[in-house]
């Protein structure tokens, strides 16, 4: 069956949906991991990362009482505010980030254990990009200062690349299966 141009714009059009799934599942497999390491490794708080996150946008009260809070051996602090602005921030970001590696799979069309091995290399990718570009410009337009623009340094650049790791890995993931959905409905068709 010859591909047309509507074929491709479903495939990419699909490729962008999985993509955008894939990147929130993505953004919350990341923050359990960044908030089980503040609280076990670092010892600064559980939800220390979502109010990291979210005073890029809003005060970092919330960031600096939970960290206060852990040094005082209360690991579970907790502000419903920003821990929400922290996961819509966070996972809109994942969202974006999906969509444009879903559109760009789905373009190319590669086998899934590339496209799971392009998610993790596209993670790194979001790292280096919001690291020295994305985070520095939010921070500059938010006047979030060093806590932002220096994100990676602050939270390790060995936790903050695993962090992304993860994301990629599972934004890798459920692409992946698109491929996996799409080929069983072109076997079916």
């Amino acid at each position: 069956m010859p591909v047309t141009d509507k074929t491709h714009a479903t495939s990419v059009s699909q490729g962008v949906r999985y993509g955008v799934v894939g990147g929130i599942v993505g953004s919350i497999a990341m923050a359990m991991y960044a908030m089980i390491i503040s609280s076990s490794d670092k010892h600064t708080g559980f939800f220390t990362p979502l109010y990291h996150i979210a005073s890029a946008f809003i005060s970092p009260n919330a960031m600096m009482t939970s960290m206060t809070e852990a040094m005082h051996g209360n690991q579970s602090y907790f502000n419903l505010g920003s821990a929400i602005v922290g996961a819509i921030v966070h996972m809109m970001t994942g969202a974006i980030a999906g969509a444009i590696f879903g559109a760009v799979a789905a373009r190319i069309a590669p086998s899934r254990i590339v496209t799971i091995v392009a998610g993790a290399v596209f993670g790194l990718l979001v790292l280096v990009v919001n690291s020295f570009i994305g985070l520095p410009i939010v921070s500059h337009l938010f006047d979030g200062g060093q806590p932002i623009s220096h994100m990676a340094k602050i939270v390790g650049w060995g936790h903050f690349t695993i962090e992304h790791l993860i994301f990629g890995l599972v934004l890798g993931l459920i692409v992946a299966t698109k491929s996996v959905t799409t080929a069983k409905a072109h076997a079916h068709s």
